[in-house]
């Protein structure tokens, strides 16, 4: 059975590209997403990072949500460590609201960022201790419930689902134990993925929102009508990436790509190059073949992939084709 497909979407800053043209692609992503059947589209929490635009995660959500009619939005993740229960569960309310029935909300506990942006955004490094009381904070508020004799307002009349975000075997035990979805980020942190999934299955607990585990699994995707045209759109995603990492969220760093290229085959840049080792790539049909055998392994029920060709044609089409190949397969 073919897995749910899914995007994530990190609002990419192309080098000479400005945050308005990121955020009108990232529109232009999601409308493509919602012609071609994938169930949601996530937002991820960055900061500090001059490639990525999605660090205002819910105004984001909101600005797509008004230019798409169906696709269900949200974020993958809100950091909640850099906020108060109260403040997500005002955003989400008003976002669900807004958009009845569309609105998503996964939440992680790492901090999106670096330790000066933990102390720019006020927040204490030791927050995310408190993690799993933080989410059942939340969850109390989104159901209308006081904490401490206060409420979340407005509380939307629908309900905004959660998703528990991770990379180690931590979220798996917690998701598990509140029942909730789990989402592993694999498209980025693989090590942990298998074992974290069968953590996660053998301890999950049926709750009032879901009965039995579900499990998302990330992945890169490039699709291409070309299988060499798909590897060049790799090739370039990847050295962009690289080179933004290296930069440490400040523009303008001046590596070549020999430089880039030398950097990744090191035994330093290794490490870099071996977080994406889950990216399918080449035409529909190796894509198609690919996914479905990695979403077989990773006990997947659902895919969030992301496209990250940096030419916005480029991922719209990858979004379509990778769609259309894998809905052949059911």
């Amino acid at each position: 059975m073919s897995p749910v497909l899914s995007v994530l979407d990190l609002a990419p800053i192309a080098p000479g590209q400005t945050a308005r043209e990121s955020f009108a692609a990232s529109v232009t992503l999601a409308q493509a997403a919602e012609r071609s059947g994938y169930r949601r589209v996530w937002y991820a929490e960055h900061h500090n990072m001059a490639s990525i635009a999605s660090s205002a995660t819910s105004v984001l959500i909101g600005h797509v949500a008004e230019h798409t009619s169906s696709i269900r939005l949200g974020a993958g993740g809100i950091m909640l460590p850099n906020h108060s229960p109260l403040v997500i569960a005002e955003q989400f309310g008003t976002l669900e609201t807004l958009f009845p029935g569309r609105i998503d909300l996964g939440l992680g506990r790492a901090p999106g960022s670096d330790q000066q942006t933990t102390v720019a955004l006020r927040r204490d490094p030791s927050s995310a201790d408190s993690f799993p009381q933080d989410v059942l904070e939340l969850q109390a508020y989104l159901s209308g419930k006081a904490v401490h004799g206060v409420r979340s307002v407005p509380r939307a009349e629908g309900v905004v689902p959660l998703y528990i975000l991770g990379s180690s075997l931590f979220g798996a035990q917690l998701a598990a134990q509140l029942g909730l979805p789990y989402a592993f980020a694999s498209h980025f942190a693989p090590d942990a993925l298998h074992q974290a999934v069968a953590l996660y299955r053998e301890r999950f607990q049926p709750s009032a929102q879901l009965a039995e585990p579900y499990v998302i699994a990330g992945a890169n995707a490039f699709a291409a009508e070309d299988h060499d045209e798909a590897e060049a759109q790799r090739t370039v995603a990847y050295r962009a990436r690289a080179r933004a990492m290296l930069a440490q969220g400040r523009a303008g760093a001046n590596f070549t790509d020999a430089e880039i290229d030398a950097f990744l085959a090191s035994p330093g840049g290794r490490g870099l190059a071996a977080m994406t080792r889950y990216t399918a790539v080449g035409t529909p049909d190796e894509v198609r073949a690919y996914l479905a055998d990695f979403a077989a392994e990773a006990q997947a029920d659902e895919l969030i992939l992301a496209h990250h060709a940096q030419d916005v044609a480029d991922r719209v089409r990858s979004v379509e084709l990778t769609a259309l190949a894998m809905a052949a397969a059911v």
